[in-house]
């Protein structure tokens, strides 16, 4: 499994070419490394943790949902590959401000939100990762968006409630510890 592994690493890495996370002078594969080791401490489904892996390809690079497939055909199993192909489709934001332009993000992050309700409870395990790591980050380096994107985490929190349990309450935990340090500094509550 972990070569496996390895070769998804390899390949979102490559796919996001020299993207860099936001607030940080990192390469942005070590966001989605760090999703799939929150995963990891909650299950070994190499099609979730893979997943997690590849969860922001389809949205952030030209990367489309066929070519993961075939990718993945090379590495695991039809069936393995068509569930992991479709739990990152299901973690891959529709509501975009670049289709979308007409709408705010307030109508954008309330459709996500709804559309992300009805997804799998794998890909809202995921989810529960990519929250965690995000407002982690964006505590520490966005003082001023940190209000906003906890607020919007919470209310995804509220209603993406199908993944794994202990997840689900460690991301809940996470993103109410990051809304009382901003509290602590001073700064605007959500």
């Amino acid at each position: 499994m972990e070569e496996i592994l390895q070769q998804v690493r390899d390949f979102a890495d490559k796919a996001h070419g020299g993207q860099m996370r936001k607030y940080t002078p990192e390469r942005y594969i070590v966001h989605p490394v760090r999703v799939m080791n929150i995963c990891r401490e909650y299950t070994s489904d190499v099609t979730i943790l893979a997943a997690a892996l590849l969860h922001d390809v389809i949205e952030d690079t030209p990367v489309k949902k066929e070519e993961i497939r075939e990718f993945l055909l090379t590495l695991l199993p039809p069936e393995q590959a068509d569930r992991t192909t479709h739990l990152v489709v299901e973690l891959s934001d529709v509501y975009v401000k670049k289709d979308y332009p007409q709408w705010n993000r307030r109508k954008r992050k309330e459709k996500e939100t709804a559309r992300l309700e009805k997804t799998s409870s794998d890909s809202q395990t995921v989810k529960y990762a990519d929250i965690i790591d995000n407002s982690a980050e964006i505590i520490n380096h966005d003082t001023d968006f940190a209000p906003l994107f906890l607020h919007e985490c919470r209310a995804i929190l509220k209603r993406l409630n199908k993944g794994n349990p202990e997840l689900y309450k460690r991301a809940v935990e996470t993103v109410d510890s990051c809304i009382a340090k901003l509290k602590e500094k001073g700064l605007p509550k959500t």
